[in-house]
C-alpha cells in the first residue's frame, strides 16, 4: 500500500473511529411524566428532549416515558431512588417531604387577586415567579429536593382551575353537599369554604369518578379535560372559581445523575428546562379558549359564577395565606411561612409586568432563560 492510500486509509480509520466513540459517549437520560402520550404536557416534554439533545450537540438524550415507566404517586421516589434521571414531580402530594416549596405551590390561587393584567397569562406569571422563588429565594426549597436526592430545575404548569362537572354550578348553594375531587390542599379547604366535600384521589381515576357520579365535579384547568379523556363525561363547566394553577417541579433531576454531568451539559439542562417551564403555561393558554368552545358545541354548559361566589372566592384567597404560614408552622415547622408569601408575592406583581408583551412560546422561554435560569450557578446548584 503506498503512502497515499494508507494515509486515506487512516483518515477514513480515524472519523469512523470518531463517529463510534461519539455515538458510544452519547447518555440517554429517562424521563418519568404521569400524563397521558396524548397530553398537551408530553408534547412539550418531546420539546424538552429534543432540545436537550440540539443544546449537547447529540452528547445527551432524553427518553421520555409517558404515564408508563412512573405515574404522578411514584415519581418522586422513583427519582430519588434513581428509577428515572428526571422526573415531573407534583410536590402537593407529598407535603411532609417538600413543606417550603408547598407554601408557595398552595398560594396558587393569588393570581386571582392581580387583576386584569394577569388574565389569560396566570400560568406564565406563576411559573416564572415559582421558578424564580424557588431557586434564588427559598435555600430551604433546595435543601428539601436534596433530602430526596433531587435537584430543581424550575417550575412548570397549565392555567388556572375551575369546575369540570356533572352538574350545573353558578352559586354557593349550588356547591353545598357537593363531593369535588381536588389535587391540592388549597382546594380542599376551598371545598370545605363553600360547603362542599372534597375528596382526594390520584388523576388518573378521575373519568371514572365523574362518570359514575362518584364526585358531581371535578377542581381543573380547562386542558385537562382533552389531556386525561373526560370529554364525554363532563356536562358543565365554570371556570370563574377557584382559580390558582398546579405548579410542578417539572423536570427534577436525581442528584447522582445531575453531579455525573458536566457544568455545561448542566447549563443544557437547565436551557431545555426554561423551555419546558415555558412551552405548558403556554399551550395551555393556547388551547384553554379552544377547548371551552368545543365542549359548548358538543352541548356542555358553560356557567359564570354569581357576584356573590365571586366575592367569596377572593375572600377565601386572602384569609387562606395566613392559615397557610399557621398551618406550615403548626405542622412541618415551617417558622418563616409569612415572610415567604409576602415574598412570593411580589415576584407574582413582577412577573405580571415581565410577561406583558410576551407574545410567543418561543419569548417566553427566552424571557425565562434571561431573567432565571441563565443565572443559576452550575457550579453549587444541587452539589
Amino acid at each position: 500500500m503506498n503512502g497515499k492510500h494508507f494515509a486515506s486509509l487512516a483518515l477514513v480509520c480515524t472519523v469512523l473511529f470518531g463517529a463510534l466513540s461519539g455515538a458510544a459517549d452519547a447518555r440517554t437520560l429517562r424521563y418519568a411524566i404521569g400524563h397521558p402520550p396524548s397530553s398537551f404536557v408530553v408534547d412539550v416534554a418531546k420539546q424538552y428532549a429534543e432540545t436537550v439533545e440540539e443544546q449537547s450537540d447529540g452528547d445527551l438524550k432524553v427518553r421520555v416515558f409517558p404515564m408508563s415507566l412512573l405515574n404522578f404517586a411514584e415519581t418522586s421516589g422513583g427519582v430519588r431512588d434513581g428509577m428515572a434521571d428526571i422526573g415531573f414531580v407534583l410536590t402537593s402530594y407529598f407535603p411532609s417531604e417538600f413543606p417550603h416549596s408547598n407554601v408557595a405551590v398552595e398560594a396558587s390561587m393569588l393570581v386571582g387577586l392581580l387583576g386584569e393584567k394577569a388574565r389569560g397569562r396566570e400560568g406564565m406569571i406563576f411559573m416564572g415567579a415559582l421558578s424564580e422563588f424557588t431557586f434564588f429565594k427559598c435555600p430551604e426549597c433546595n435543601q428539601e429536593f436534596k433530602k430526596q436526592n433531587q435537584v430543581y430545575t424550575g417550575s412548570t404548569g397549565g392555567t388556572s382551575y375551575g369546575l369540570v362537572c356533572n352538574k350545573p354550578v353558578e352559586t354557593e348553594a349550588d356547591l353545598k353537599g357537593m363531593r369535588l375531587r381536588v389535587g391540592a390542599a388549597n382546594w380542599s379547604r376551598w371545598a370545605e369554604a363553600v360547603g362542599a366535600s372534597p375528596v382526594t384521589m390520584s388523576a388518573n381515576e378521575m373519568f371514572e369518578a365523574l362518570s359514575q357520579g362518584v364526585v358531581s365535579c371535578i377542581v381543573l384547568a380547562s386542558p385537562e379535560i382533552h389531556n386525561f379523556g373526560l370529554t364525554d363525561v363532563v356536562t358543565d363547566i365554570n371556570m370563574d372559581v377557584p382559580g390558582g394553577p398546579m405548579p410542578i417541579a417539572g423536570t427534577n433531576i436525581n442528584a447522582d445523575t445531575w453531579k455525573g454531568l458536566s457544568e455545561e451539559q448542566r447549563n443544557v439542562m437547565l436551557r431545555a428546562a426554561s423551555v419546558f417551564s415555558a412551552g405548558v403555561p403556554w399551550i395551555y393558554h393556547q388551547h384553554e379558549d379552544r377547548i371551552l368552545s368545543e365542549a359548548k358545541e358538543r352541548g356542555v354548559n358553560i356557567h359564570h359564577a354569581d357576584a356573590a361566589l365571586i366575592e367569596k372566592n377572593r375572600a377565601f384567597i386572602e384569609q387562606d395565606m395566613q392559615h397557610i404560614a399557621e398551618d406550615y408552622k403548626a405542622r412541618y415547622g415551617v417558622e418563616n411561612g409569612e415572610a415567604l408569601i409576602k415574598e412570593f408575592r411580589a415576584l407574582l406583581e413582577k412577573w405580571t409586568a415581565l410577561v406583558q408583551d410576551v407574545d410567543s412560546e418561543e419569548a417566553l422561554a427566552d424571557l425565562y432563560w434571561r431573567e432565571i435560569f441563565s443565572k443559576v450557578d452550575v457550579g453549587q446548584h444541587g452539589l
